[in-house]
Parts: structure tokens; C-alpha cells; sequence
């Protein structure tokens, strides 16, 4: 039985202050602990998750000194969240383009069996809003280009929004690594496979965000792909 106290929702932020409160009060409610992981926001986000975290002690925060990467901003909030005693552990984005009342779906996957769970665009009841077909056929193009190089059967490897158990995440070992930007969530995918662990998908509808500025750049973007090639050009022959 896994109890809401178990489950630790881990937001990493970086100029967000205007969605912050609303976004992480969202997860609060369903009884879940949130972990916020500011990136040194410039634009007050570091304060405001203080100010949440001395209203009610289900917030807990870490303070980075400067914006580091999405993929060491959660290798150092599961870390953390471990050491609170969390059992569960689910990556959520701060924009509300993860909706929080899904994250009792990935839960409940949890506590069916899976050891990594992916809020899915790409399963059956899944999908995109507002988005043109063009980045709709990117996504799916980058999503297919990542499962034929690294041999997964996962319909969204690049899906940010997550749970793991606890015993997963120490045997992924997510400070090791090779990515920080988007390809991290591709990277623990693969891992998860290899390590022959149990991946299940629940289908979530991704939104943009309404308030702020994605942090989405072409930078990202290519390392993902140059990343994703070397693992799969390794993965078939080695080296």
C-alpha cells in the first residue's frame, strides 16, 4: 500500500514564479509531498517555493546556484526525495503542460506493478492540444528515431512527466547520466529497459503552457538527437 505521504512530486523550476504556487499546490492536494528544485531563478521562483515550503511542510526545496540542465535537476531532487523517505517519485513540469490531477494514474501504475512509470501522449486515450501537425509529426519522428536506435518497446520515451519507485531510481543511477537536457528522460528509458525493469505507459493529454517561457532550444534539441545516435550507434556495435 502506498500512501499519499510516500509519494514525492519533484517540480524543477527556473523562472516560473508565475506558475509555482498554483501548479504545486495542485499536487499538495491529492496528499502528495513536492519537492521543488530551483534552478537560481532570477525572476523570484526560489522565494516563492521558500515562502510555500515555511506555510506547510509537505514542500520541501533545493536550491541550485544556476540553471544546470533538466536532467541534473532531477538526479539531485531524487536524491533528496530518497533521503526524505519517499517511496514514489514522479517528475511533473512546472507550466501545467503536465495536468496534476493525472498523477494518481501513475501512482496507481506504481502500485499495479510497473518500477518506471510514463505519462504517455502516444497510447491509446493520450495526445497533444493545440499543437500544429508539424511538431506533432517532430515529436512522433523523434519518439520512433529514439525506440528504433535503442530497441524499446515505449510509444513516448521522451515523456517528462513520470513516477518511479525509489528502488528504481538507485538502480538507474540518474547522476551518471550522459544527458542533462530533454534526452535524460530518453536516457532513463533505456537504462530502465536494460536493467530489465517494468515500464508501463498511462495515457495523459500534454498541453502548452499558458504563462511563461518554454525552455525548450535548439541546443536541446540536437544533443538529444546526437545523444540518442551514440547510444544506438554503441548499443548495435559497440564501443
Amino acid at each position: 500500500m502506498i500512501r499519499p505521504e510516500d509519494v514525492t512530486v519533484i517540480i524543477p523550476t527556473y523562472n516560473e514564479v508565475d506558475n509555482l504556487e498554483a501548479i504545486s499546490s495542485a499536487a499538495r492536494r491529492h496528499g502528495y509531498r513536492v519537492l521543488i528544485v530551483d534552478d537560481g531563478s532570477p525572476d523570484g521562483t526560489g522565494d516563492l517555493a521558500n515562502a510555500l515550503a515555511s506555510a506547510d511542510d509537505g514542500f520541501d526545496v533545493l536550491h541550485r546556484p544556476e540553471k544546470a540542465g533538466l536532467g541534473t535537476a532531477y538526479a539531485a531532487g531524487f536524491a533528496v526525495a530518497i533521503d526524505l523517505g519517499a517511496r514514489v517519485l514522479c517528475e511533473m513540469d512546472a507550466d501545467f503542460s503536465h495536468d496534476p490531477s493525472d498523477l494518481p494514474s501513475l501512482v496507481a501504475a506504481i502500485e499495479s506493478g510497473a518500477d518506471v512509470v510514463i505519462g504517455s501522449r502516444y497510447v491509446r486515450g493520450g495526445g497533444t492540444e493545440g499543437w500544429p501537425w508539424y511538431r506533432q509529426a517532430i515529436s512522433r519522428a523523434g519518439n520512433e528515431y529514439a525506440a528504433i536506435l535503442l530497441d524499446l518497446d515505449v510509444r513516448d520515451t521522451t515523456a517528462g512527466f513520470r513516477a518511479y519507485t525509489a528502488e528504481a531510481i538507485k538502480e538507474l543511477d540518474p547522476a551518471s547520466c550522459d544527458a542533462s537536457g530533454y534526452a535524460f528522460q530518453v536516457e532513463m528509458t533505456w537504462r530502465a529497459k536494460e536493467a530489465g525493469l517494468t515500464i508501463a505507459e498511462v495515457p495523459i493529454r500534454f498541453r502548452d503552457r499558458e504563462l511563461g517561457e518554454s525552455k525548450m532550444s535548439a541546443a536541446i534539441a540536437i544533443e538529444a538527437v546526437a545523444l540518442i545516435t551514440r547510444w544506438g550507434w554503441r548499443r548495435r556495435f559497440g564501443g
